[in-house]
């Protein structure tokens, strides 16, 4: 029987069923989503992981506590390195042994140094599609997997296996939109104390002669006659916008260097803005940082580089979009003209 002309009321009703179904699947995995998260800024947990990246693995553990609301995290490279990061509330401390430096910056209270794992709100839902994929178990225990699928080619996506029980993250790929791993994070074993002591989170560094570095202080960078310089992307790719703009001092560069965040809610780009030594930058074009993609290129005398968990179009697309605007305006990005297609900026 041909459904579409007998009964027209009964493939519509099926049509609605379905993206009933597709609705409520969305939803779900919005709410385990909305889970993780909660989980990850308001247990108590411990865990060794597999970092994989840009074909390295290495293996860290993660401590974090909240008490009477005050957060603490710690994370340790065990392969090593000796690298080391604390934070305690909206300060983060990095120990970076191999550059003999600490590093002192302000995080958002509500970030975890597991990294930028997704959060599904009014500013992503235009840019990210959600699907729950299947159930599956791992680690000896029931789990939700979650898919979260760009809409375009500017960002990457997700896929993340949470435990039913304790709505942690066992697993979390960054897939590229091949559905190819760019990373993989996997605890070995995780748990969930009930407190943690004050001395799990007491860096084993020896600091004696180290260099240290705080971000915390605005420092403005003024061009010769007094003006000064205000660094903007003249145009961005679809969703992402200006969410941070400070200037800081930077492990090896000789001056404060001006520091941009863009971000489309999920997905976002750092953007670092310093005077090259002899006008000419050191390095040009594209690059990889371990699974992000890098892009510099000169802008007057200055080294401009993009860096971000995003495909390399993004990076290039927003370092050529920056310029130098002296005229002291801190806006976002100028509109595109009236009918004209958001394209990439010309290549330098």
């Amino acid at each position: 029987m041909n459904v579409s002309l007998r009964q027209p009321w009964l493939l519509l009703a099926l049509l609605a069923s379905g993206a009933t179904l597709t609705a409520r699947a969305s939803d779900d995995a919005r709410a385990w989503l909305g889970r993780m998260n909660e989980a990850l800024t308001t247990r108590n947990y411990d865990g060794v992981f597999f970092h994989v990246h840009g074909g390295r693995v290495e293996t860290m553990r993660i401590i974090h506590r909240v008490r009477d609301g005050s957060v603490m995290e710690r994370l340790v490279s065990l392969d090593g390195s000796g690298r080391e990061f604390v934070r305690t509330g909206t300060e983060l401390v990095c120990y970076l042994p191999d550059k003999r430096t600490v590093l002192v910056e302000r995080r958002p209270q509500e970030t975890t140094l597991l990294g930028n794992l997704p959060r599904f709100d009014q500013s992503t839902q235009g840019f990210y599609d959600l699907k729950h994929v299947e159930r599956a178990r791992l680690m000896g225990r029931d789990t939700r997997v979650i898919a979260v699928l760009p809409k375009d080619g500017f960002r990457y996506g997700y896929r993340l296996w949470i435990d039913e029980a304790t709505t942690m993250p066992l697993k979390t790929q960054l897939c590229d939109a091949r559905g190819n791993v760019i990373e993989q994070i996997q605890f070995a074993n995780l748990s969930l104390p009930r407190d943690i002591a004050d001395a799990e989170f007491r860096p084993q560094v020896d600091t004696e002669g180290y260099k240290w570095l705080r971000q915390d202080a605005r420092q403005e960078r003024v061009a010769a006659g007094g003006a000064s310089i205000v660094w903007r992307a003249l145009r961005l790719p679809p969703g992402f916008r200006l969410t941070l703009r400070a200037a800081q001092a930077m492990p090896g560069s000789e001056g404060p260097v001006e520091h941009l965040v863009f971000s489309d809610g999920l997905a976002s780009v750092s953007v670092f803005v310093e005077m090259s030594p002899d006008g000419k930058s050191p390095m040009t074009g594209p690059a990889r940082v371990g699974s992000s993609s890098a892009f510099s290129t000169t802008v007057s005398g200055h080294q401009v580089t993009a860096v971000g968990e995003v495909p390399p179009e993004t990076v290039r697309f927003i370092a050529n979009s920056v310029e130098a605007d002296r005229s002291g305006r801190t806006g976002g990005p100028a509109a595109p003209p009236p009918g004209l297609s958001l394209g990439p900026p010309p290549r330098r």
